[in-house]
């Protein structure tokens, strides 16, 4: 009986190591990922179709406000002073990964100006990120505004 014991807490002591060492690996991955999200942000923000064009994959699928874009059509958005958002923050953000790919599903605001005065919007969004050959790309993302 004490040998049986003492098996058994072996093995939940190796499966609990390898579940924590899988939870760092995941965590590090996410924390990537919400880093990848707030570049993403920040460049939107600033209008910076560099930064955007190095996460963005070329088949990028983007689907807001009901409008579907490509990643030329996103890029082309965003480098345009009138379209661009002033600010983009990221409220809340929570990653699930899947082998290679990750989803990400939170709530964003915007705060354009229009006649001069802030319009604050909020978003619901889904971003999916793929790692393609140790890189993470933006392959598909969706937004909905969410109403009051």
């Amino acid at each position: 009986m004490k040998t049986t014991g003492c098996l058994l807490m072996l093995v939940c002591a190796v499966f609990i190591r390898v579940r924590a060492q899988d939870g760092g690996q995941r965590g590090g991955t996410a924390a990537a990922i919400l880093g990848l999200e707030h570049t993403r942000y920040n460049a939107e923000s600033r209008g910076d179709r560099r930064a955007l064009d190095q996460i963005f994959d070329d088949a990028l699928v983007l689907v807001e406000d009901g409008l579907l874009a490509t990643k030329g059509e996103c890029l082309a958005r965003v480098q345009s002073a009138g379209a661009r958002p002033r600010q983009i923050v990221a409220e809340t953000a929570t990653v699930r990964i899947f082998g290679g790919t990750a989803i990400v599903v939170g709530t964003y605001r915007e705060i354009d100006i229009g006649d001069g005065k802030p319009i604050p919007k909020r978003y619901r969004f889904i971003d999916t990120w793929v790692n393609k050959k140790g890189s993470w790309m933006l392959v598909g993302a969706g937004a909905a505004p969410i109403s009051k």
